[in-house]
């Protein structure tokens, strides 16, 4: 049962797609605060909470159909710290408080058992950055005085400690980090045998290590991190590892730094290394302008290699993956993981006052919305496959299965994954496309993907992951409630409906805090731009 009998009446009435061009500006825009889709918003948030709170804390994940828990992040109580800078940006007080009273209480040397392989990459995205967002919220920032002094300081030293833990990856040859560790044995958390890392995994923790470098006044966080970016911004071995300038492979080797391959892309695995590029540069632009300059060659490149059109619809723009250089490399397939790009690219463009950056944004934005128009649920698949309309026929660039042939011909795309598993990114890319626009068909496109998965994922005692986006009511439930749906899809829809705040996304070079993967805002060291 749906339980919003505001949201399937707001349903009915969402108007179609306005295929009009958005006017891309050259001054702040205006924007339209929405307070009923706000309330909307809200009521998802505490009814995913009160699921959350009674029947999963301190654990990681809710299970809201079987009213249990998964510990699918080591048992430290991921979606509480993932949802703090919601619940703050929602004001949303008595959620604050619960979530840092945990906080202070969490030993993170130690990890539930079954829970000992621990990730850099999500550990430092999720905890790392929800810690230091929150400290960034309540030490000086907009909810100040939310709780006491000694209790937010104390944020900062858990952040401090759970960096101490995973500092060990660092201690490589090369420093490239190794992304896996392993927790409670007698010497304390060691690396997993591995000898490559991906550049996702490697490109994702500069942000939050030098944001706590910058808090605690300890370089060496950001040392680390900005160490092993080096192997990413200058690749000693580019006739594998670059096949295009600014675009790279995926597996660095550990030893020593070189390229294992030349495949990549925006996909999941390589993405979030691209979207750390101009968001540093957002952070600082004294000490990070060289990661805007490999940004820059990145989509530079992307634009000029990668850009294709499906042969159905010849309207869509996608991003193709690569397994090197040259037409016949190249992998048309794209992800809801890589739906991110359009916003990546708005915001790029925005910063540096390109328009053709935002263009190119708001083209791959359209694109993402039409996986979302094209489907029984009205949500777009994990994974999507497209024919190539100008490579012509090559062994690379094959037809729709004829299962989905007609389903091709309509849509521009065929499903290669039916799942949706919480996933932000087509939110978080209308987010950024409102931002960059004032443009309220952005808003409208995500009050209507919030409205989907709300009539979709609504099961039990919060929200899960479904099957098949493509099947009425989903397909069947995974019974899953990530912690991302706390930091992200819930954030994003939010803000996009929201009014002026310090932290929202500025369009006229004022951007005071930038976001990390993970949805949370975090304040700017330099000159906000």
């Amino acid at each position: 049962m749906h339980r919003y009998s505001w949201a399937l009446a707001a349903l009915s009435s969402v108007s179609p797609a306005v295929v009009s061009a958005s006017p891309i500006v050259s001054r702040t825009p205006s924007y339209v605060s929405h307070p009923d889709r706000l309330d909307g918003v809200k009521e998802a948030f505490q009814r995913s909470w009160d699921g959350y709170y009674k029947y999963a804390f301190p654990n990681d994940s809710l299970k809201p159909i079987s009213k249990s828990y998964d510990n699918d992040r080591n048992g430290w109580g991921a979606s509480a710290v993932d949802a703090l800078s919601t619940a703050l940006v929602m004001k949303n007080d008595a959620v604050v408080k619960e979530i840092v009273d945990h906080i202070l209480t969490i030993d993170f040397g130690t990890t539930v058992v079954g829970g000992e392989s621990v990730s850099l990459f999500e550990t430092t995205i999720r905890y790392l950055g929800g810690m230091l967002s929150g400290y960034d919220f309540l030490k000086d920032g907009p909810a100040k005085g939310t709780v006491n002094g000694s209790s937010v300081d104390y944020i900062l030293k858990q952040a401090e400690n759970l960096a101490g833990y995973l500092s060990v990856a660092f201690d490589t040859p090369s420093g490239v980090p190794i992304n896996d560790l392993v927790f409670n044995g007698p010497d304390g958390p060691v690396t997993a045998n591995e000898t490559t890392n991906g550049i996702a995994t490697i490109g994702t923790l500069i942000l939050e290590w030098t944001r706590l470098s910058d808090l605690t006044g300890d370089p060496k966080y950001a040392d680390w991190t900005r160490k092993a970016e080096g192997y990413l911004l200058n690749v000693k071995n580019p006739e594998v590892g670059e096949p295009y300038p600014g675009l790279i492979g995926t597996n660095v080797n550990v030893k020593d730094g070189t390229f294992a391959d030349g495949s990549g892309g925006w996909n999941g695995g390589t993405d979030s290394f691209y979207e750390y590029l101009i968001k540093m540069y957002v952070y600082d632009t004294e000490r990070f302008a060289d990661m805007k300059d490999r940004w820059i060659a990145a989509v530079d490149s992307s634009i000029k290699y990668l850009a294709s059109h499906p042969s159905s619809r010849p309207d869509v723009t996608f991003l193709a993956a690569y397994n090197g250089a040259g037409p016949d490399k190249l992998n048309f397939v794209s992800s809801h993981l890589a739906c991110f790009d359009g916003g990546n690219i708005i915001l790029g463009g925005l910063t540096l006052d390109n328009k053709d950056y935002i263009k190119f944004g708001l083209d791959l934005v359209e694109g993402c919305h039409d996986t979302y128009l094209g489907t029984v649920t009205g949500i777009g698949p994990e994974s999507f496959r497209w024919t190539d309309s100008k490579l012509g026929n090559l062994t690379n660039n094959g037809p729709a299965p004829a299962s989905q042939a007609d389903f091709y011909a309509k849509t521009g795309f065929w499903i290669t994954s039916s799942a949706y598993v919480l996933r932000p990114e087509v939110m978080e890319s209308y987010y950024y496309a409102y931002r960059a626009t004032g443009d309220t068909k952005y808003q409208d496109w995500a009050w209507d993907a919030f409205l989907h998965i709300n009539a979709t994922c609504s099961a039990g005692v919060g929200f899960s992951a479904i099957t098949d986006v493509n099947a009425p009511n989903g397909g069947s439930f995974y019974d899953s409630q990530e912690s991302f749906w706390f930091a992200e899809v819930l954030k994003y829809s939010y803000l996009v409906q929201a009014g002026e705040a310090d932290y929202q996304v500025s369009a006229d070079h004022d951007n005071k805090w930038v976001f990390n993967t993970e949805a949370h805002p975090v304040k700017v060291k330099g000159k906000p731009i």
